[in-house]
């Protein structure tokens, strides 16, 4: 089930997407019952699903797509985590010679966080001008949304508290990111994380590692990789997280990026303002955003 956040008529609200249809069930119409936001609905666990399910089942108080705009589906309450490095493929093309160990993979996942004000939503501009360095990068990633929250989540049962997954493009400024000696800045400047289109339920996909990630910046192709590749997985990467941080529903975990993006080229691809970056990870759908 593919659950979005929407604006129409002046009001935001969260509803169902139909993708085959081009239509969205509203739910503050459908299930009146029911939050109105998407960290409410999530806090309601299976018991919600349910009952977003029955709302899109009945077909009732259905819009169509164009009438709507889609936004994140998702406000966290909270910095994003996100992972480093967690592709093989991704830590060869960005090594820095010279360096010591940063040749290497990583022995345990690198994680930081983004900032919640820099979460935009599908459609909306990446704002490229903002970063003084001229350096600005895309980086497509799987997102897993947390369900059931908890500390000290065993690797066997990690599964059991993810609510669902969405797209996330971890928009970055490479200059900035290597100047702090740090990856807050340089990927936390306003607008720097376009995220959706859609949360997908768990349910909706058995295969985490069958997932493929695209990425393409005016039509051409430079990300291709698949969530099998990642070093450290879903399951891992939610055990050692939540031994030191007690993961809340409704948290955010982006798990990193394959090859392709801008600063493994010679010389560096970086974004500028025309381009438009698209990700596309079924059966989630597509991310799209221009950048300004």
């Amino acid at each position: 089930m593919h659950l979005v956040t929407f604006h129409e008529s002046g009001t935001e609200r969260i509803g169902v997407l139909d993708r085959a249809r081009g239509e969205v069930t509203d739910l503050a119409r459908a299930a009146p019952t029911l939050p109105r936001d998407m960290q409410g609905l999530i806090a309601l666990g299976d018991g919600g699903v349910e009952a977003a399910r029955r709302a899109f089942d009945s077909g009732a108080a259905r819009l169509p797509l164009e009438q709507v705009r889609l936004c994140a589906p998702l406000r966290p309450a909270r910095n994003l985590f996100c992972v480093g490095k967690n592709y093989r493929d991704h830590v060869n093309e960005v090594r820095t010679p010279g360096v010591a160990g940063a040749e290497a993979e990583p022995e345990v996942p690198i994680f930081f966080t983004k900032a919640t004000t820099c979460v935009i939503g599908p459609g909306e501009p990446i704002p490229a001008r903002l970063d003084p360095t001229r350096s600005v990068d895309y980086e497509g990633e799987l997102a897993v949304v947390i369900g059931r929250g908890g500390r000290g989540i065993a690797r066997a049962g990690a599964l059991d508290h993810v609510y669902g997954y969405t797209i996330v493009n971890d928009v970055t400024s490479r200059h900035l990111q290597k100047r702090h000696r740090q990856w807050f800045l340089g990927k936390s400047l306003d607008g720097f994380c376009p995220l959706g289109p859609a949360l997908v339920t768990r349910a909706a996909v058995p295969e985490v590692a069958a997932l493929r990630i695209l990425t393409r910046v005016n039509g051409e192709t430079r990300q291709d990789g698949a969530a099998a590749d990642m070093i450290f997985d879903i399951p891992t990467l939610i055990e050692t997280l939540s031994a030191y941080v007690t993961l809340q529903p409704g948290d955010i975990l982006s798990t990193g990026t394959p090859a392709g993006v801008g600063a493994g080229f010679t010389p560096p691809r970086f974004l500028r303002p025309g381009d438009r970056v698209a990700i596309t990870l079924e059966p989630i759908g597509v991310l799209e955003n221009p950048v300004i």
